[in-house]
């Protein structure tokens, strides 16, 4: 255990790593770039020095650079005039190919430069970054341009509409669908669970997730600025300018006690209840809310570029390896690998299904933030990756079983629902249901010979569906945002580049699986020393329904 927990520590530094370089540039790395004697190509010391002015403005949003050229006084004066405009353009196309979009860089006329004093100078390209009074002029431009925020009714009404739905895939949708997985004298135990999860995260989403999450500028953690919703009333406005911030507060709320509510699915029916509410409030502090910041409140990932529309690394990864991890240091459940346990209910389970897949519209399309096209993007992309992912998971259990079951149409949903999460309002509708059909197809694998490789009970398939769709969601939005592809070209229309975007997708998905998974690890490990995670297995063979609950779902 320890060495595992070291080796995912090393990961951790190892992603977090270049984000830190990036804090530590807080001066312009203020440049020359000079030109070999009548060349008008940039060296390599004049890559360095493109390098590290790229990397500046990348880390500095609105940043902007000027490039002053200068020209010899001696010789032709027609030639050498254009010389220092092709070296003034060479450097702009330098910063455009490091990735400094041309709006950012501001071209300067040539001036006059005898070789007397500095010969060199006549030779150069000056990069600086733009004057106070050059820098001021868009800024203020933009200033006035931008509206004044302002409660507009039918975004309002949308993200409220939105909040409710992600609140019925929660109660009743996320507790039928474990419920109906359970057997019958665990039911009870699970729609416990995820009943007073939501509550407890609801709660301590108000006291000082809010605040943690989406206040403040820290690469892992927010601020205590909003602290128990101080300063936040009717009249005050969050990340959405249109909505009140109250109702951004509650829609992220449902975010956060989903997440925390997924894991119940992993170590049900021989956890003590205690120890699931112990777990999920640390959880919750050191896992959800950081991840939430890092990836929507301008963390880590956030600035460097990840796409995560509406959850796959923040909620399904996250929830997934916890799951896997839980379902390894809680253990396996008395008869498993000997005995069948098979769900008591499908018919709940369909419904529970259902109910995730009506609800997860508020998940996606809500997460556009108002009423407008890209909540119809991720609305039509949330119906058709979903229904690919059940007809892939159908046709792939017929193949390999001989028949189409109930509980694969269902699971097959739930995977279409989660990998299409990440990318719902990045990519096209054809996008949509390619990762939909992936999904359908990889997670059968995921809950079938992957489990048993990997010898873990996870009850309810968390890591197996969640997990794994997580992942694949996550990539390929890297893939599908592409605009030649149907896509918006996530953050960067303009200049978006697919294997740029997937590699840092890719990285996106190993600090998630390596955060969770070191937090995970510790936390099941401090509420099994302080009140153990196990039932006793009297408790466990008689149901924890009764034995944690004194009541039964059905009456015999």
């Amino acid at each position: 255990m320890k060495r595992l927990i070291t080796l995912l520590l090393l990961a951790l530094s190892f992603l977090a790593a270049p984000a830190f370089a990036a804090d530590a540039a807080t001066d312009f790395p203020a440049a020359k770039v000079l030109f070999d004697t009548g060349k008008a190509e940039v060296g390599a010391e004049g890559q360095a020095a493109i390098q590290a002015v790229a990397a500046y403005v990348k880390a500095h949003a609105g940043a902007t650079v000027q490039l002053s050229g200068f020209t010899d006084t001696t010789g032709d004066a027609a030639a050498n005039a254009e010389l220092a405009k092709q070296r003034a353009f060479a450097v702009r196309d330098a910063l455009a190919a490091a990735g400094v979009a041309p709006d950012a860089v501001l071209l300067v006329k040539p001036e006059a430069s005898a070789q007397t004093g500095n010969p060199d100078e006549a030779r150069a390209v000056a990069i600086t970054l733009a004057s106070a009074a050059t820098a001021a002029a868009p800024a203020a431009g933009a200033s006035a341009a931008a509206p004044a925020p302002k409660v507009d009714s039918g975004d309002t009404a949308w993200m409220l509409t939105s909040t409710l739905l992600v609140i019925l895939m929660i109660v009743p949708g996320l507790a039928l669908f474990y419920g109906g997985l359970a057997r019958s004298k665990n039911m009870l135990s699970v729609l416990m669970q995820v009943f007073v999860v939501f509550s407890l995260i609801s709660i301590l989403w108000a006291a000082y997730g809010y605040s943690l999450a989406f206040s403040g500028e820290g690469n892992f953690f927010g601020g205590f600025d909003k602290l128990f919703l101080k300063g936040v009333n009717t009249e005050t406005f969050g990340a959405l300018t249109t909505i009140p911030e109250y109702v951004f507060v509650a829609f992220q709320g449902t975010f956060a006690a989903i997440t925390v509510a997924l894991i119940v699915g992993s170590f049900a029916e021989r956890i003590k209840f205690a120890a699931v509410l112990a777990f999920a409030a640390l959880w919750f502090t050191f896992s959800y809310v950081p991840m939430a910041h890092i990836v929507w409140g301008g963390g880590l990932l956030a600035k460097d570029g990840a796409l995560d529309f509406a959850g796959g690394t923040v909620v399904h990864i996250n929830a997934g390896i916890a799951g896997l991890v839980g379902a390894y240091m809680v253990g396996k459940r008395l008869g498993w690998g000997r005995e069948a346990f098979t769900p008591h209910s499908l018919t709940l389970t369909m419904v529970g299904a259902s109910l995730l897949w009506v609800g997860w519209f508020g998940f996606n399309a809500g997460s556009a933030g108002a009423a407008n096209g890209a909540a119809g993007l991720a609305f039509i992309n949330t119906v058709l990756a979903t229904a690919a992912a059940t007809l892939a998971w159908s046709a792939g259990e017929a193949l390999h079983k001989g028949k189409a079951s109930m509980l694969g149409g269902a699971s097959g949903a739930v995977a279409g629902l989660v990998a299409v999460t990440p990318a719902a309002g990045f990519v096209g509708p054809m996008g949509a249901i390619v990762i939909g059909a992936i999904a359908g197809f990889v997670c059968i694998w995921g809950v079938g010979g992957l489990k048993r490789l990997l010898k873990a009970d996870d009850a309810f398939d968390v890591f197996g569906v969640h997990g794994v769709g997580g992942i694949i969601g996550a990539i390929l939005t890297g893939v599908f945002a592409a605009p030649a592809l149907g896509g918006t070209g996530g953050l960067t229309p303009d200049t978006f580049s697919m294997g740029a975007q997937v590699w840092i997708q890719t990285k996106s998905v190993l600090f998630a699986i390596v955060w969770s998974g070191v937090v995970s690890v510790v936390l099941y490990k401090l509420v099994d020393m302080a009140i153990g995670l196990r039932v006793t297995e009297e408790q466990e063979r008689q149901g924890l329904d009764i034995s944690s609950h004194g009541e039964t779902a059905y009456n015999r």
